[in-house]
């Protein structure tokens, strides 16, 4: 994993459980698309959006397709600076050794931080 406290070009945060809404997924493309330009692109996951990174992802209702296979791409885009908010694993009970992919936890003092050294922010 990349040390995140560079200064980076795109701050993607992740807020949306990967099934119910097409934000998540929406989020993902948009850092793959970003990094494929040759962007430095940090994931922040926050609250629902963390869930994405659970393993065993199935396909959701309506055919929804799971998430898994799109954050396995996230290696070969050079995404590996992935961030989870550590409050919002505690909310929801989980830990580090349950997602699919390496990750840093971050607290909200480190979250204002991130906010202020990316040239751009965007919120799924």
């Amino acid at each position: 994993m990349q040390d995140d406290t560079r200064q980076g070009d795109l701050l993607v945060i992740l807020r949306h459980a990967p099934h119910g809404s097409s934000w998540l997924k929406e989020g993902l493309d948009v850092a793959l698309v970003a990094a494929a330009f040759d962007r430095r692109v940090t994931l922040l996951f926050m609250g629902e959006g963390i869930t994405a990174l659970l393993e065993g992802q199935q396909a959701g209702p309506l055919g929804q397709k799971g998430t898994a296979p799109t954050l396995a791409m996230l290696e070969m885009y050079d995404i590996d600076s992935l961030l989870v908010e550590k409050c919002g694993m505690e909310a929801l009970g989980l830990s580090d050794e349950q997602f699919m992919l390496p990750v840093q936890g971050v607290d909200a003092d480190r979250i204002a931080e991130l906010l202020a050294s990316h040239a751009l922010v965007l919120n799924f």
